[in-house]
């Protein structure tokens, strides 16, 4: 799949990531490229300024997690963020019907022809 598929449907992906519960980045990109059964790559140059953005938007909040010597941010969904992600779903669901019934029209009725 190209890199810019997922370009203005990235910040939905990583709400939907965050869904289940906190995450620190390379795991969310984990669960996007499960979910997606590897059609999905992303890469830590895209959704690191993702996260933060959406941080400063209040649809995440972060801290750090320690694991051994190694620190790691992780990320978890606001209640903003969960609204947000709803919102997303609609719209997703609305585009992907429209560009279907444009893509796979339905079959024209017999003496509805124009």
């Amino acid at each position: 799949m190209k890199a810019d598929a997922v370009r203005g449907h990235l910040d939905g992906l990583l709400l939907a990531a965050l869904e289940e519960g906190p995450l620190h980045g390379y795991a969310i990109i984990a669960a996007v490229q499960k979910r997606s059964g590897g059609a999905l790559e992303l890469r830590t140059g895209t959704i690191y300024p993702a996260l933060k953005q959406l941080e400063r938007l209040g649809l995440l909040r972060s801290s750090w997690d320690s694991v051994g010597e190694r620190r790691r941010r992780c990320y978890e969904l606001t209640e903003a963020g969960r609204r947000t992600l709803d919102h997303e779903r609609t719209a997703w669901r609305e585009f992907t019907t429209a560009i279907g019934s444009v893509l796979n029209p339905a079959p024209a009725s017999p003496g509805l022809a124009t």
